[in-house]
């Protein structure tokens, strides 16, 4: 369930910071909400992946740590993301 590279870029294209940006918060958040919705189809016609399941876990928990952060740093910056990727924050 892992993105391919034109998707991964496309991804850092659309959310990144400055030029340069590879890696900031905003964007490993868009990277892995695209992760997450593609596992989840993926759970659901394959329903006793439950290694799968245990990844999708720890990948929301990633994703809800780095989403506080970014709020704590900026409201403004969080909502315009959620808003963006369209997640319900």
């Amino acid at each position: 369930m892992s993105l391919n590279t034109a998707e991964k870029q496309k991804l850092i294209e659309t959310h990144q910071v400055h030029q340069t940006d590879t890696g900031s918060a905003e964007v490993q958040v868009a990277m892995l909400s695209k992760r997450i919705s593609k596992l989840s189809d993926h759970l659901q016609v394959n329903i006793h992946d439950f290694a799968s399941r245990q990844g999708l876990l720890k990948m929301i928990g990633k994703r809800k740590r780095l989403l506080s952060y970014i709020k704590d740093r900026n409201v403004e910056k969080y909502q315009a993301l959620v808003k963006k990727i369209g997640i319900r924050g």
